[in-house]
C-alpha cells in the first residue's frame, strides 16, 4: 500500500491511543487522538505505540541478534509446513477475511503469510502485527509493506474491542483476556506452542539431561476449542550456520557456552525434530 493511500482514512491503520484509548487518526506522518497525544510514523512504516511507562526495560523483547537469526532461519523454509497448516486453518474458518492480528509478530514472517495477495487491494484483508521488540518491528515494516506494524505491549493492545476476526499467537505470550477483548464475536484465536519433543536434539547438545516440553497447560480457559493439531516432522541441516541461527533464536542460546558453539560449527549434518501444537479457539457469546 502506498503512502498516498494512507492519507485516506479508509485505508489508514485503525489504532486507538495507548494513553487515553481514543481513536488515532493519521495526519501526514503522525497519528493523533482528540486529546493531542501523538505518535510519529517511522521512516520504515511502523508506529511506536509503547509508552515508556509500559516498558519493563530500556529495550524490551528480542534483541537485534536474535531477530536477525530468526529471520535467517525462517527464510530457509524449515518451518514452511507450519505456515502451510496455519494458512489452511485460516482459509477454512476466516471466510470474512477482514482484520487479522499477529500478536507477538517478531520480524513479520508469519504476519505477511496471511495477507491476501493480488486482486483489488480494497477487497483484501487487513493484517496487523504487534511486538514489544522495536528492532523486530523495524525489520518487519521495512520488508512487508502490505501489513501494518506497531511496537506495543500485548497486555494493552491499541485496538478497539471486537475489532479482529482472527488473532494468531506463535510462540508468544497468550493473554486470553486481552485477545478476547479485541476479537469479534465468533472470531478465532490460533495459538502455536511447542509440543513435547520440539527441538529435543538441539537441547541435548546443551543440557546434560534435556527435558521435554510441558504441554499440560493450554493457557486458554474460556474460549471454545474448535480444532487441535500436532505437527511433527524432522528438519535436516547441512550447514552449521543454520543450526547456529536456530539456536540463536531460542532461549537455549543463553545456556550455550563456547564449547557448544564450537561443537555445532564442526557438525557437517544435523537432524532435529520440529514438534508443534496448533490450537484453534473461537469466541462465542455467552
Amino acid at each position: 500500500m502506498t503512502f498516498a493511500s494512507y492519507q485516506n482514512q479508509d485505508y489508514a491503520p485503525k489504532y486507538i491511543c495507548p494513553l487515553c484509548h481514543k481513536a488515532l487518526k493519521l495526519i501526514e506522518k503522525t497519528f493523533k487522538c482528540e486529546n493531542n497525544h501523538s505518535f510519529d510514523k517511522a521512516k520504515q512504516g511502523y508506529v511506536n505505540l509503547l509508552p515508556v511507562q509500559y516498558k519493563h526495560s530500556k529495550a524490551p523483547g528480542d534483541n537485534k541478534a536474535m531477530v536477525e537469526a530468526r529471520r535467517a532461519f525462517l527464510d530457509k523454509g524449515f518451518y514452511q509446513l507450519l505456515v502451510d497448516k496455519m494458512r489452511e486453518l485460516h482459509a477454512k474458518y476466516d471466510i470474512t477475511g477482514s482484520n487479522l492480528l499477529d500478536a507477538g509478530c517478531g520480524e513479520g514472517f508469519y504476519t505477511h503469510q496471511h495477507k491476501v495477495q493480488g486482486g483489488n487491494e480494497e477487497n483484501s484483508n487487513t493484517v496487523y502485527g504487534v511486538d514489544i521488540a522495536k528492532e523486530a518491528i523495524k525489520i518487519a515494516a521495512k520488508r512487508y509493506k502490505n501489513c501494518h506494524f506497531s511496537v506495543g505491549t500485548l497486555s494493552k493492545l491499541s485496538f478497539e474491542s471486537n475489532f479482529f476476526s482472527w488473532v494468531t499467537s506463535v510462540y508468544a505470550p497468550i493473554l486470553e483476556e486481552e485477545f478476547t477483548r479485541v476479537l469479534k464475536d465468533k472470531g478465532y484465536l490460533l495459538t502455536v506452542t511447542p509440543a513435547e519433543n520440539h527441538l529435543f536434539e538441539l537441547k541435548s547438545l546443551i543440557y546434560t539431561q534435556a527435558n521435554t516440553h510441558d504441554t499440560s497447560n493450554p493457557m486458554v480457559k474460556n474460549l471454545t476449542l474448535v480444532e487441535e493439531h500436532r505437527l511433527t516432522y524432522p528438519m535436516h541441516f547441512e550447514q552449521s550456520e543454520d543450526v547456529l541461527s536456530l539456536l540463536a533464536m531460542t532461549p537455549f542460546a543463553f545456556k550455550a557456552g563456547n564449547d557448544v558453539l564450537e561443537k555445532i560449527k564442526s557438525i557437517d549434518k544435523f537432524s532435529c525434530q520440529a514438534d508443534f501444537i496448533l490450537r484453534l479457539y473461537q469466541k462465542r457469546s455467552m
